[in-house]
């Protein structure tokens, strides 16, 4: 029979599949006879159950009655008991953290009759007890009963007026939970529920129905989390921070998760429970500040702290309370970081012995990377700082401010740059959040919500920045000295320093593209970042190579790390004033005119190559002959039927208007282009294979490939190498010549083509197209992003490789293609050569080397490696 309920003294750090991460780090810590408080986690298992049946499973709610009553033997109190109550609180916990995506509930258990036992569990607090209690009715009311939580905070808000929520007295608190309870009738039709194993059973539903709430499905996406895990439930019993001056609550890193840097890192608030520090309603105290707070308490954390990272060997994130005295663990977990802490941190764990440098490669990722390659603030630029906060997560973002969490959506989608500015930010303002370029707050600490999140995807954010007074209805805020900052000003916030900027202030390139650039690394940060690629350099199977077309992006790819080109577009050389050349070879009605236009070619081609060549020092180059749209280098046909209506008309106009009509296609992007092009056209790709061959002649070592494009039939491809033979022979010149697969005929049928191409690269762009039957050009603003709403993409296939479809396609080209001719070279010069998971694919499909743009050159090398030294999941996210 299945087993849905786990004790904590029953699991361990590695059930994240069954208890969730918080479940299974709770279990890890009791297992090391660590204080936290007795409890029982609901698993994944029964989640996923009740989503799919739309109810709990058979026996869960009697494994959960037998495990309440071990936990009131244990703590020698009934769940609510009028006298002597115990109290739980509720909460989720996925294997992947998702901070403040799903939903608590604390203080389950409290009533009318049990408000008073509390308050004599806590010598005679009465206040402490109706905090307690106003607090329940609060959460419940608005993850459980679904109330707007707003009604909620305005009561509070027109109870306290300007003082602090620990301003209010017993009896003020008292009348709260008596408005509150108010509040529930009129927008429920119903009492707030009394009986504490009621409160329990709905809060437990309530956590298991966030996992498809609307924010936790935007998170997952960004996040790229997958959507049929679901989510465990915790049920612990309480501990209170808010009992008064001598309690509190905190969250602790055991580094800096911002700069990496070792030390004591973390918040504290005094007379607290753990949601308000996550919450931002209170600015927080730093944690150092416990140490004379609660000396006693503060040593016991740091041995704590100390014990939970050498034991995870990583950044550990804690949650703990203080109940009058006695420190309580609440959670910990693997803690989220910026893109240059975790390289710091990777680098730092190595010098300890904690971990090796395979290790600390497979902690850090490409997209991290990417982060630290983003241009920031000009130190020596002019600037009029007008508040300063702390540096919640780094980076330059520069914007219009807005206000909410729609406008910035609704801003973002126009394109333009936007910074999201709020008192605090909640788990309803993700959507901002990610449309944003930063994030700013007025409250909150470096643990608040806004930091956590926006660490976590990578965002700048300045928090806490207690000088301005944001006045979100008015959409406005101000600033020392009479600055007012109005919705569609712009401001610039500097998440490494916490500075507030008022105006535009000028960005450079980061250290970390000065080092790929060539400079030494003279820092830290760029140190630990050379440290991690030379050894995953060192680890890597795949080869990298660049995306280039001309010289100067030939030459700025080798610098970034380039063994080659993957993919030089030869279309792309006639653009601008040449456009005319192509329109002329295309348009041309002669064998002469055809003829005097490819004289003309040949030379330019030939100049392009040669310089392509020497950028790349003897390193092969995959030059992919010419591969236009014919729409792309015709005259519109609409301009020219217009003209030629007009009295201005030439006859060369109507001559031109016939040839464009007569070559005119509904889709050209699967009309006469490619190959195609080349064997319709003589003379064409005959051109290009001698400018290639003349320009190899001239620069001593090199290496040049020949790429046929849009082949789906071998007897294509054997016309066109026939002749490409026959011309590299005469010029003396040796030349891999392969083809690029990009029709699904051609991976369906790859033994064959095989048998006349040398390589293969797949070109992942036009066979994701072909695969899914529709053109990125439109429609990616059309439905994906319905796709996305729907679950049917994760995520969009053209950013990251489709493995079931393509993917597929690309594994039976592999298979077959190396069948038939076993040294085959195999690469892919689709956008997905330099993004992270289809880097992973790549190597797992056998494929000799990915090319991608320049600037993700060091993106791919760095996957290519930790592909190579991967030996888990992304458990360790």
């Amino acid at each position: 029979m299945a087993k849905y309920v786990y004790d904590f003294t029953e699991g361990n750090r590695n059930l994240k599949d069954l208890l969730g991460g918080k479940g299974a780090n709770l279990a890890e810590m009791t297992n090391l006879g660590l204080p936290v408080p007795p409890g029982f986690t609901i698993t994944t298992e029964a989640c996923r159950h009740y989503l799919s049946a739309g109810s709990v499973p058979d026996g869960l709610d009697r494994e959960v009655a037998g495990h309440l009553a071990a936990l009131e033997s244990r703590m020698g109190r009934k769940l609510g008991q009028a006298d002597d109550p115990l109290l739980v609180s509720v909460r989720s916990g996925a294997k992947f953290s998702m901070p403040g995506m799903m939903e608590t509930v604390l203080n389950i258990g409290l009533n009318d009759e049990s408000v008073h036992g509390l308050a004599k569990q806590a010598g005679g607090n009465d206040r402490f007890a109706w905090d307690s209690y106003r607090r329940l009715i609060q959460m419940f009311g608005k993850t459980v009963l679904g109330i707007d939580g707003d009604l909620f905070e305005d009561a509070l808000d027109a109870l306290k007026g300007r003082r602090p929520d620990t301003g209010l007295d017993a009896g003020e608190l008292q009348r709260l939970v008596e408005t509150y309870k108010g509040i529930v009738r009129e927008q429920t039709g119903r009492e707030f529920p009394t009986d504490p194993r009621e409160q329990m059973r709905l809060a437990v539903m309530a956590v298991f129905d966030s996992w498809n709430a609307p924010r936790a499905i935007l998170y997952r996406r960004q996040e790229r989390i997958p959507a049929d895990l679901g989510t465990a439930v915790n049920i612990m019993a309480m501990v209170f921070g808010n009992y008064g001056d001598d309690s509190g609550t905190g969250v602790a890193f055991t580094r800096d998760p911002g700069s990496g840097r070792q030390g004591i890192y973390g918040d504290y608030l005094q007379n607290a429970q753990g949601e308000d520090v996550v919450a931002g309603i209170r600015n927080t105290i730093p944690l150092e500040d416990l140490e004379r707070i609660d000396p006693p308490s503060y040593d016991q954390l740091v041995s704590i702290m100390e014990t939970l990272e050498n034991h995870y060997r990583d950044l550990c994130d804690i949650e703990f309370t203080i109940e009058r005295g006695t420190l309580w663990m609440l959670q910990t977990r693997v803690g989220k970081r910026t893109a240059a802490a975790a390289f710091r941190i990777a680098t730092q764990l190595v010098d300890q012995g904690l971990i090796t440098m395979d290790e600390a490669v497979t902690r850090v990722t490409g997209d991290q990377l990417a982060q630290l390659m983003f241009p920031r603030f000009d130190h020596g630029a002019e600037k009029k700082k007008i508040a300063r906060g702390m540096n919640a997560s780094p980076g330059a973002a520069v914007g219009k401010v807005v206000f909410s969490s729609e406008r910035a959506v609704e801003l973002a989608g126009r394109g333009e740059d936007v910074i999201l500015v709020r008192r605090e930010t909640n788990p309803d303002d993700l959507a901002g959040m990610i449309a944003a370029r930063g994030i700013l707050t007025s409250r909150g600490g470096k643990t608040s919500h806004a930091a956590v999140v926006a660490r976590g995807m990578g965002k700048t954010c300045v928090c806490g920045a207690e000088e301005l007074e944001v006045l979100t209805a008015e959409r406005r805020f101000s600033a020392p000295g009479g600055v007012v900052v109005s919705e569609g000003d712009v401001i610039s916030i500097d998440g490494t320093t916490g500075e507030v900027f008022l105006g535009e202030v000028p960005v450079v390139d980061s250290a970390v593209v000065e080092y790929f650039e060539g400079a030494e690394p003279d820092d830290e940060l760029v140190k630990a970042v050379d440290r991690v690629m030379r050894h995953a350099d060192g680890a890597r199977r795949l080869g990298v190579r660049a995306n280039a077309d001309t010289p100067e992006d030939a030459a700025r790819a080798r610098r970034f790390g380039a063994q080659g080109i993957g993919l030089c577009r030869t279309e792309h050389m006639f653009l601008g004033e040449r456009r005319r050349l192509v329109e002329e070879l295309v348009l041309a009605t002669t064998d002469e005119e055809r003829q005097v236009a490819l004289d003309a070619l040949e030379p330019l081609q030939k100049a392009d190559f040669v310089g392509i060549f020497q950028a790349m020092n003897g390193h092969p180059v995959t030059i992919r002959l010419i591969d236009p749209p014919l729409h792309e280098f015709l005259p519109d046909l609409v301009d020219l039927s217009v003209k030629a209506a007009t009295h201005e008309a030439t006859g060369k106009d109507r001559r031109l208007l016939a040839a464009v009509k007569r070559l005119h296609e509904q889709n050209p992007m699967l009309g006469l282009r490619g190959v195609r092009l080349g064997l319709v056209i003589p003379g064409l790709f005959a051109m290009q294979v001698r400018a290639i061959a003349q320009a190899a002649a001239e620069v001593p070592g090199a290496r040049p490939e020949i790429m046929i494009p849009l082949v789906a039939a071998v007897q294509e491809l054997e016309s066109v190498r026939e002749e490409a033979v026959q011309i590299l022979a005469e010029e003396g010149v040796a030349a891999l010549i392969g083809t690029m697969i990009e029709v699904p005929r051609a991976a369906l049928t790859a033994a064959q083509i095989a048998e006349a191409a040398e390589f293969f690269s797949f070109g992942t762009n036009d066979l994701t197209q072909m695969v899914w039957g529709f053109s990125r050009d439109d429609v990616e603003s059309a439905f994906f992003s319905r796709y996305l709403d729907l679950g049917i993409f994760g995520v969009s296939p053209f950013e990251t490789l489709d493995r079931e479809g393509v993917g597929r396609l690309i594994e039976i080209a592999v298979a077959e293609g190396r069948s038939a001719r076993p040294d085959l070279h195999l690469g892919i010069c689709g956008e997905h050569g330099g993004d992270p998971d289809s880097v992973h694919f790549c190597h797992e499909a056998g494929l000799d080397y990915v090319s991608c743009s320049p600037f993700r050159i060091p993106v791919a090398r760095l996957e290519a490696g930790r592909a190579a030294l991967s030996r888990t999941d992304s458990d360790t996210r």
